[in-house]
């Protein structure tokens, strides 16, 4: 089968520079998959995205389908013809929906009997004729939130359409898509080369764009020119380092076709505003990137990436250098003003802001928050004054100036504001970090106050959404609940906090009144234990070990936290198999015998087999054992030594009949198997775990 490479260009308006690298993503895989479900073969998958283009090259890709064997099953053949050997009305219509004649049919003998089949092969597509049709699926399924309409055209997208490009080989693939006929020509850099381009194959693509055009059509080098470029620059005219935001230098490779980084001044008063508050102006509004000493000092320089080669660049860095100094200026005055009030007299500006219309203002979960965060940190070991304090500070850099300009600083001007007003070093950092972990991954808070803090802000917010009856629901989860309990669970673990979830959304619940829901407390357990799920996911743990653990449903994180580990060790071991197994048929066997009602004390006079009398011999030692290890949460040696019971468990179910016609023999040999059951039940239903066989 005969193989070209592909190309596909579509050309545009100017693309949403964030949603550019998702837009090409997506379609390179619509037409990947779409060539996949074709049984088209193919290799290199390549995809290219700019400003004004999104396009993907094919290397090796087959010239057709491959042939495929049909078989269509029609009447039997004790229907397909009467008496007399003639064809019946189900044989000739079989027939004549396929177009053949009786005689072209074949027999199939099975073991209900003979069948007639019509067998062909189906003759594989050209390549050509069905590209079109991929590529016009795949630009249908883009993540497009709102499509556009343009002119009087009827065409929708991202932006207007102005060109396209589709090769298969050097041939021109002639089809409409969006309303334009596909040629092989492109276009050049808007300024710089504003002009058709012929590309003669796929493989002169990017070469004849670059070498011609001005224009670098590939994403990942147009971003690594620009990380290069920048620091380069950063280097050597100011001995410093440019700090690059991969989230910026991604949007900023958007905005580019010929990115030439250019570095721009302003004035070193402005120097005084917090570091932060300069950093937003620059990269929010102006898409600048900042520059700091060797020391991490930042400098007052900042890096513009133009889109042209301008032959008098210190016009552009001029202009540039006139747009910041208004934003910068602004931030320098709000900063000022700000620092005129001090966050305790902005605690009565919060009434008027509602945090939730059931649930009351920000100045009354404030309150609340106040009260559990006293509560948590005395049960941490941290200072409850410190903690009470910070909470009722915690949100008042919502009304200052510098916040409602730039939402980005909320927490960390509080910090800057909170040590200006001369509040205890803790109290400041707390402003900041009761926002930690902000996404996954991301740093914990590093004070017990700022823990008690995030803990009982994230609490509040769950038991009082929860109590009115707006938990989480499918997709939505406006106020990020989902997010908010992984904080918690990852502050309680990694920190190592002594911190029952059942007790501390119960203390949430005491400071809420007109709450609707029953048992909300629990409701808000239960739901943070199943985000435990992810959780461990994300850490490569198996959900068979968590939903052993799950099923003992412990409400202290690290408890959890330390049983999951003791089971994923555990289940490494050699006898692991095995005792899963006889959990299993353990747990089965008390189940249907009466489950809880069984009791675990055991008649050791009423033991007769061998094998049963070596069995509780043998839970009697690791019980001594393995119960202090339980107490001082030592799960893992006491699953460990656990471990050991595999033999005798294994005897006593080859050589033991646990339903003996005796009751009183029978009862106390469940009572030996409830005995068994429980001392792993310490940690985890190992019954859950994958067993032997």
């Amino acid at each position: 089968m005969a193989k070209q490479d592909f190309l596909v260009e579509l050309g545009v308006e100017e693309l949403p520079s964030k949603a550019l690298k998702p837009l090409s993503d997506a379609f390179t895989q619509g037409i990947t998959k779409g060539l996949e479900d074709a049984g088209i073969t193919f290799g290199k998958v390549e995809a290219f995205a700019a400003p004004r283009r999104l396009a993907v090259r094919i290397r090796d890709l087959a010239d057709a389908q491959p042939d495929k064997s049909v078989e269509k099953r029609g009447p039997a053949i004790k229907a397909a013809f009467d008496d007399s050997g003639n064809p019946t009305r189900a044989l000739t219509g079989f027939a004549t929906s396929l177009g053949v004649t009786p005689d072209q049919l074949d027999t199939l003998e099975t073991d209900k009997g003979a069948w007639l089949v019509y067998r062909t092969v189906e003759q594989g597509k050209p390549t050509v004729d069905l590209m079109s049709g991929l590529v016009e699926q795949s630009l249908a399924a883009l993540p497009i939130p709102k499509r556009m309409r343009w002119g009087t055209h009827r065409t929708e997208f991202v932006r207007p359409v102005h060109w396209l490009l589709m090769l298969y080989g050097n041939k021109i693939i002639d089809a409409p898509i969006m309303g334009l006929t596909a040629g092989n020509k492109t276009m050049g850099h808007r300024f710089h080369c504003p002009k058709a381009l012929i590309i003669p194959t796929p493989a002169d693509y990017e070469v004849v764009l670059e070498q011609e055009g001005y224009v670098i059509a590939d994403f990942a080098k147009r971003r690594e020119q620009i990380r290069a470029g920048v620091s380069a620059l950063a280097e050597a005219e100011a001995g410093g380092k440019a700090v690059i935001n991969e989230d910026l230098l991604d949007e900023v490779t958007g905005l580019n076709e010929w990115p030439v980084p250019l570095m721009g001044r302003f004035d070193k008063r402005f120097l005084d505003v917090p570091a932060e508050a300069l950093i937003s102006s620059m990269e929010e509004h102006q898409k600048y990137f900042h520059v700091v000493s060797a020391e991490g000092t930042m400098l007052p320089l900042f890096i513009t990436v133009a889109n042209i080669e301008s032959k008098d660049p210190s016009q552009v860095v001029s202009g540039n250098e006139k747009v910041i100094r208004p934003r910068l200026a602004d931030a320098a005055f709000f900063y000022e003003n700000d620092r005129k009030i001090r966050l305790e007299d902005r605690v009565e500006r919060l009434k008027p802001i509602v945090f939730q219309e059931k649930l009351g203002s920000v100045y009354d979960k404030a309150v609340r928050v106040a009260a559990l965060a006293k509560k948590i940190a005395s049960a941490i070991g941290s200072d409850p004054a410190l903690a009470e304090r910070a909470a009722m500070l915690a949100k008042t850099d919502l009304v200052t100036e510098m916040v409602l300009e730039f939402s980005d600083l909320q927490g960390i001007m509080g910090q800057y504001y909170a040590a200006d007003d001369g509040e205890l070093a803790d109290v400041a950092k707390a402003m900041n970090e009761q926002y930690m972990p902000r996404f996954a991954k991301d740093s914990l808070p590093t004070t017990l106050t700022s823990c008690a803090l995030a803990i009982a802000d994230r609490l509040d917010s769950l038991v009082g959404l929860f109590g009115i009856g707006q938990p989480p629901s499918g997709t939505r989860d406006p106020f990020a609940l989902r997010r908010a309990s992984l904080g918690v669970l990852r502050i309680i673990i990694e920190r190592e906090l002594p911190l029952d979830l059942q007790t501390c959304c119960e203390w949430a619940e005491e400071n809420f009144t007109g709450l609707t829901e029953d048992s909300t407390a629990t409701s808000v357990v239960d739901y943070m234990l199943d985000r435990f799920r992810a959780y461990y996911d994300e850490r490569g743990i198996g959900a068979e070990v968590y939903l052993a653990v799950h099923a003992c449903r412990p409400t202290r994180p690290l408890d959890f936290d330390r049983r999951v580990k003791a089971v994923e060790a555990f289940r490494q071991l050699p006898e692991a198999l095995a005792l899963a197994g006889a959990n299993k048929r353990v747990s089965n066997i008390l189940s249907k015998q009466g489950g809880e009602s069984v009791g675990e004390t055991v008649n050791n006079n009423l033991l007769q087999d061998a094998a049963e009398k070596t069995l509780a011999a043998h839970i009697d030692q690791q019980a001594q054992k393995v119960l202090p290890l339980f107490e001082q949460g030592d799960y893992a040696s006491a699953l460990q030594s656990l471990a050991s019971l595999q033999e005798p468990v294994d005897s006593f179910f080859s050589e033991v009949m646990v339903m003996a016609e005796d009751k009183a023999v029978r009862d106390n040999r469940l009572a030996l198997l409830n005995r068994l059951h429980n001392l792993f039940l310490r940690v985890a239903d190992i019954a859950l775990l994958p067993a032997a066989g």
